[in-house]
């Protein structure tokens, strides 16, 4: 699935189950809640942490879907089409970065 599609699938899915989105602050509160809970799984699990038996089961890949509803949200409300945006934003990320990361020695 594209991410232009992803943005109608959460639109569609607002329409039909969540009443009306939240309003933009709820949203980035939201957002930062779910960014939170990717952070507390990849601190325990991956980094240095201990991992709590109540945390053994929390699901990564659900947890950075949250986070994707939510920017598909907040792109949808605030009228920005994401799928462009991204593919700008690679773009120039291929432009600025691709000598520098091939040149970076600490990645070899």
């Amino acid at each position: 699935m594209d991410i232009k599609n992803a943005q109608l699938d959460v639109d569609n899915w607002i329409k039909n189950h969540g009443v009306r989105y939240f309003n933009e602050l709820t949203n980035m509160a939201q957002l930062t809640e779910e960014v939170g809970e990717v952070a507390r799984i990849i601190a325990r699990r991956y980094g240095e942490q201990s991992e709590k038996e109540s945390d053994k089961n929390k699901d990564l890949g659900e947890e950075l879907a949250d986070v994707m509803f939510v920017v598909l949200c907040l792109a949808n409300q605030t009228g920005i089409d994401l799928q462009d945006a991204f593919d700008k934003k690679l773009d120039i990320k291929t432009k600025r970065d691709h000598d520098r990361h091939q040149n970076n020695q600490k990645l070899k």
